[in-house]
């Protein structure tokens, strides 16, 4: 999915219209008079226009390249606003091919990205009352599959729409901590303590975010001391459920970032989960480990916690230009079926800037199409994944 998948009347945000009578160069190339003013315009909306400005730029592209020393030319794409989370999306062009024989089709059954139809996540009513929380695991054995992106914008995405969220930063690497614009090196007191010191409480390690109900409970490489001391403590693989039990009814979602490995605190993490996400790069070696880590998430249900469950697995890095991409999205949903969610996420420099900023995407870039993706999640979370009675 590119940044097109989510703009409002669907298909890509137009290409920027050229000017009638440009200036040109000594090859005839054709100079952009376009001003400041008309940056961030839409200039194409429907779907036939689409594809008549499409078939024009391909023109335009093959001409400049038959020009003696020149590449392809490459136009311009302009993006608008993108307000409205439940606007009517329709694949762009190009990707609508490979999902069904006609575009009419595409309109009428709403295909998504998974090449499935896509359903209406309406947005959530505000709750009368808090808790008790649903625990999510965002977990992944591989690393820089999107855990820690997803997990920050998936629940500043659950607060907007009035759920009260508590992340959980269970990797060394503090990067949740990071991306949240915390200091992971500062910290007298982290989700390592609350496991090791007995007398210490969740209040004393929670932190409050700059996004209004999300709170956060810190790490940085204190935890990775918690792999080797929880060896010897009595039932090792609950020491997490313990420390969030007396959080869980002032929240309504509990998402904690895993670390990407299988070890001891990713068991514990699941063991403290009522249901998992796997964010999945739409990348061959991402693809291989799934079957390894279902089988972990199969082994714990079986052994410490019967009522884990694998909510979704979620495409992230997803980028519809690519035949990898598409082909490995593909095979996801063929392998897993419904277990795919619906949304889609793509790729865009928005996402490693926020990471900088050190706040989520719904706030750093709120009409992005990367926001607007996760607040799509977020919708079909809280249908998926909704908290314990």
């Amino acid at each position: 999915m590119n940044e097109s998948t989510f703009a409002p009347g669907g298909g890509q945000p137009g290409l920027a219209e050229r000017v009638s009578g440009q200036p040109t160069d000594d090859t005839g190339a054709a100079h952009s008079t376009v001003g400041a003013s008309e940056i961030g315009t839409v200039a194409v909306r429907t779907f036939e226009a689409r594809q008549a400005a499409s078939q024009a730029a391909t023109q335009t592209a093959i001409y400049e390249a038959d020009l003696p020393g020149q590449g392809l030319g490459y136009a311009e794409f302009a993006y608008g606003s993108y307000d409205d989370p439940d606007a009517e999306y329709e694949p762009d062009p190009e990707y609508a091919a490979t999902l069904a024989p006609d575009a009419a089709r595409q309109r009428r059954e709403r295909i998504g990205p998974t090449g499935r139809p896509l359903p209406y996540f309406p947005i959530p009513a505000p709750l009368a009352k808090h808790g008790p929380a649903q625990i999510i695991a965002m977990c992944n054995q591989k690393g820089g599959v999107g855990k820690t992106t997803s997990t920050i914008n998936l629940g500043a995405a659950l607060a907007e729409y009035g759920r009260r969220v508590l992340l959980v930063d269970f990797d060394p690497q503090g990067a949740l901590s990071v991306g949240l614009g915390v200091n992971p090196m500062e910290l007298d007191v982290t989700v390592y303590n609350l496991l090791m010191e007995r007398g210490l409480t969740a209040d004393e390690v929670l932190l409050k975010t700059a996004i209004p109900g999300m709170d956060l409970l810190p790490s940085n490489i204190d935890l990775s001391a918690a792999e080797v001391q929880l060896v010897s403590e009595v039932a090792r693989e609950s020491a997490l459920a313990r420390a969030l039990r007396p959080l869980l009814p002032d929240y309504d979602y509990v998402i904690i970032d895993c670390q990407p490995s299988l070890g001891l605190l990713t068991v514990n993490a699941l063991t403290a989960a009522h249901s998992v996400i796997v964010p999945l790069e739409c990348e061959f070696f991402a693809l291989r480990g799934v079957a390894l880590l279902t089988e972990t998430i199969e082994k714990v249900c079986e052994r410490l916690n019967p009522e884990l469950r694998l909510d979704g697995i979620l495409a992230t890095m997803y980028d519809s230009r690519t035949v990898h991409s598409r082909e490995v999205l593909a095979r996801v949903v063929e392998a897993f079926g419904d277990h795919v969610f619906h949304t889609v996420i793509g790729r865009t420099v928005r996402f490693p800037e926020t990471t900088v900023a050190g706040e989520p995407i719904t706030t750093y870039a709120t009409n992005s199409v990367g926001a607007a993706a996760y607040r799509q999640l977020a919708r079909e979370v809280l249908d998926r994944c909704r908290p314990v009675e």
